[in-house]
């Protein structure tokens, strides 16, 4: 089995949700008194996933000082960017890191909670064959404002209507994705693209399997989703609450202005 190398993005500027982006970033916003990326790489390292790469850009500072703690040293790397590169310029900018692994991406400002080891179970052993990514997929509750995919009896992609009025369906693009080698070669090879779903995407129309996520997936961009979310049930991250910056992140104002 392949080895699979992680790239989480958590380098945006979370605009909807301001103005708790204006102190904090979103992919640490608090999820029932955890952070939202702590959720993340919970999940990966449940999975077996031990090299993880992540990207910063806004107040990466805070990003970059949650990582520091001892429990993520050796498998866990911070990657910041000065200019924001686009999800395929990541990729293409650390190819050294990604180059013959499997890739899983995600945008870790998103709110998932699944059974991770069988969506990978699915991508090495259950996806049809000439598939070279597997996609997560949700049911959408306001299809209108999501990237509704459409699919063949396979269970492949065949379309994409991103925020249209009237969509084919419910069924949407998590944003969660793993990636074969044909994928990553095909982003090397072509340096002016840089954004992952309007530019690379559409090149493997035909060629992405997709596995429905039928727990829970939700887009915190707005306060009121963010408080929405306080309330999910979800396995909490392995490590608890035990140091030090863990016991100033509940001091942290941010849950004064989700709680009211």
């Amino acid at each position: 089995m392949e080895d699979i190398k992680a790239l989480l993005l958590a380098a945006g500027f979370g605009t909807r949700l301001k103005p708790l982006t204006d102190i904090w970033p979103k992919c640490l916003m608090p999820i029932r008194n955890q952070p939202l990326l702590e959720y993340w790489l919970s999940i990966l390292q449940k999975s077996e996933i031990s090299n993880v790469l992540v990207n910063t850009h806004y107040l990466s500072e805070y990003v970059e000082e949650f990582l520091s703690q001892p429990h993520f040293s050796n498998w866990i790397t911070p990657i910041y960017e000065d200019k924001l590169l686009g999800t395929a310029g990541t990729i293409r900018n650390n190819i050294d890191f990604f180059e013959g692994s499997i890739v899983l991406l995600a945008h870790a400002d998103n709110w998932t909670c699944c059974d991770f080891p069988d969506f990978i179970h699915y991508h090495h052993n259950k996806r049809p064959k000439d598939t070279v990514m597997t996609m997560m997929t949700f049911t959408c509750s306001n299809p209108s404002e999501c990237g509704i995919v459409e699919l063949n009896s396979d269970g492949v992609v065949v379309e994409f209507h991103e925020k249209v009025q009237n969509p084919p369906g419910k069924l949407a693009n998590a944003a969660v994705y793993l990636i074969e080698s044909e994928v990553i070669e095909w982003i090397v090879n072509n340096p002016k693209v840089t954004d992952f779903s309007t530019e690379v995407l559409p090149q493997f129309v035909g060629k992405i399997a997709t596995w429905e996520n039928e727990k829970i997936h939700r887009d915190i961009g707005t306060v009121e989703m963010l408080r929405e979310a306080q309330t999910d049930e979800c396995e909490r991250p392995v490590w608890g609450i035990n140091n030090l910056w863990q016991q100033n992140f509940l001091d942290n104002p941010i849950h004064d202005f989700i709680d009211k």
